[in-house]
């Protein structure tokens, strides 16, 4: 593969990092806001090594959640500062839900292949000024 073909996937994955940061961000904040609401939302795991009030993970999802969704939209300008912030939420994303895993296992498997994606996308995507955006 060239380099422009490359830029241009990375142009591309840009566009879907951005989206699909703001898809993450809107699922973490549902997800916390079932599990503030209810705490019979998330399924007690017996013998996992991380035990966590479930009020106290709703807690968690929202706000990272919210966080996160907002870095997504901020992502369309292509700033460095969006990229950096979207990465370092992208991987606490991660580490959130790989610790999700025995909950939801399906579900957290799919976040966790967003943000993978997400991360790679915002690390190598041009900027917006260079040749593979015109």
């Amino acid at each position: 593969m060239d380099g422009e073909s490359k830029a241009a996937w990375a142009a591309g994955g840009m566009m879907f990092a951005a989206v699909s940061m703001i898809m993450i961000g809107v699922w973490q904040a549902i997800e916390g806001i079932f599990g503030i609401a209810t705490d019979e939302f998330y399924t007690e795991v017996a013998d996992y090594v991380v035990n966590i009030d479930t009020t106290a993970w709703g807690w968690v999802h929202l706000i990272l959640g919210v966080i996160t969704a907002l870095v997504g939209f901020a992502l369309f300008s292509g700033s460095t500062w969006a990229r950096v912030l979207g990465i370092t939420l992208a991987c606490l994303v991660l580490i959130n839900n790989f610790l999700y895993l025995p909950f939801y296992p399906f579900w957290s498997l799919l976040i966790i292949a967003l943000a993978v994606f997400s991360i790679w996308a915002m690390a190598v995507a041009p900027k917006p000024s260079e040749a593979a955006y015109r």
